[in-house]
């Protein structure tokens, strides 16, 4: 995997609250993969027009729709091999029937699946089957124009007191960084101006959050304030140890001040929670540094979403096998085993430091960053 700069200064330290300018970073795959169904849509054409002019030299347009040579002689080469791979496929219309996804949105909106960067607490390890590979997909148009038979549905956020004034909204960064992968792909963008400027039947929003920088192509697009960026961001202990192949935290916030000032409704997503080092003194730094990317913005539309680290036993195992020697304090006897629908199970911190950090945010939010509306803690 390559990642290349777009601004020539670095940001050379990790100290969030560090006026510099900050560097984003472009992911460049190592190899490309368009099957043949993709490959004939007009926005595949485009992606591989994308992936041409990033320099990418391995571009394999292939004879049928069945991903090839992803697997290697073990986990850790499967891992290497599928993290450097783009795949163009076609969404299947079991990826375009829509499900709730509490507590974020009443919609998950599938634009891709996977992501480029190498997050030791990834949120899709145990999520996604087979190889870690970034898929992409080439139809689209026909995602987006689905969309209007779910406006006015919803039921997560849609006609709740705190959030109906929202519309149906719609996540599509469940499975993905739509960021992370824009420049190779367009569709985040041409999401945003589709919803910004098509005639639904009732409001809607669209909802994506970041751990990437480059939100250029985004500032002067039809937004209509109907999409909602977060970025995602964590204390200077979790993003210098965990959270591999991302821009710096830095360059998030001051990509979250760039939207804001764009018109853009933003958030945070501050994830996932972790009680390392002292934890108070870097989550106060972090907000301190975001209030100030945010100072002056007129009209700030600013959320919250907090979410604790968790992990389930099959993420344990995933996780491990990809970062044998990884820090990340994954022990269930550490944790409070919780059991969610269908007979899962996640483990989560005890009670009494989930009230410790949760009664902590509260008052640093609302003392640091008193535009700010908090969605959920969880």
């Amino acid at each position: 995997m390559t990642l290349l700069p777009t601004a020539p200064d670095p940001v050379t330290d990790t100290d969030i609250g560090r006026a510099a300018l900050p560097r984003t970073r472009l992911w460049v795959p190592r190899h490309v993969q368009v099957t043949r169904s993709a490959s004939e849509l007009p926005h595949g054409q485009r992606i591989i027009a994308r992936c041409e002019a990033a320099g990418i030299d391995d571009i394999e347009v292939l004879s049928g729709d069945r991903l090839t040579g992803l697997r290697g002689g073990d986990e850790r080469e499967t891992y290497a091999r599928a993290k450097a791979t783009l795949a163009v496929v076609v969404s299947p219309p079991s990826k375009r029937r829509l499900v709730p996804i509490p507590p974020s949105a009443d919609w998950r909106l599938d634009l891709a699946e996977g992501c480029p960067a190498h997050c030791q607490y990834c949120y899709l390890a145990g999520s996604l089957g087979g190889p870690p590979v970034t898929r992409v997909f080439a139809n689209l148009p026909e995602i987006l124009a689905g969309m209007d038979g779910y406006v006015g549905a919803g039921a997560v956020t849609s006609g709740t007191d705190e959030r109906g004034h929202e519309g149906t909204t719609f996540e599509a960064s469940c499975y993905t960084d739509p960021l992370g992968i824009e420049h190779l792909t367009g569709s985040l963008s041409e999401a945003i101006s589709h919803i910004g400027t098509h005639s639904f039947a009732g409001p809607v929003q669209l909802r994506a959050t970041t751990k990437f920088a480059g939100v250029g192509p985004l500032l002067d697009l039809p937004h209509g304030g109907r999409t909602r960026i977060r970025v995602s961001v964590n204390s200077a202990a979790v993003s210098r140890r965990f959270e591999g192949g991302t821009d710096r935290v830095a360059a998030r916030l001051h990509a979250l001040g760039s939207l804001a000032r764009a018109g853009y409704p933003v958030g945070l997503t501050i994830a996932p929670i972790m009680p390392l080092d002292d934890w108070r003194a870097e989550y106060g730094a972090l907000l301190d540094a975001a209030a100030a990317e945010l100072a002056g913005v007129p009209d700030l539309d600013l959320t919250a979403e907090c979410i604790t680290h968790r992990f389930t036993p099959g993420s344990k195992q995933v996780l491990e096998s990809w970062y044998p020697r990884t820090r990340l304090e994954m022990d269930p006897d550490e944790r409070t085993r919780k059991h969610g629908r269908y007979g899962s199970v996640k483990y989560v911190y005890p009670v009494a430091v989930m009230r410790e950090m949760r009664a902590w945010f509260d008052d640093a939010l609302a003392e640091r960053l008193p535009a700010a509306r908090t969605l959920y803690w969880t």
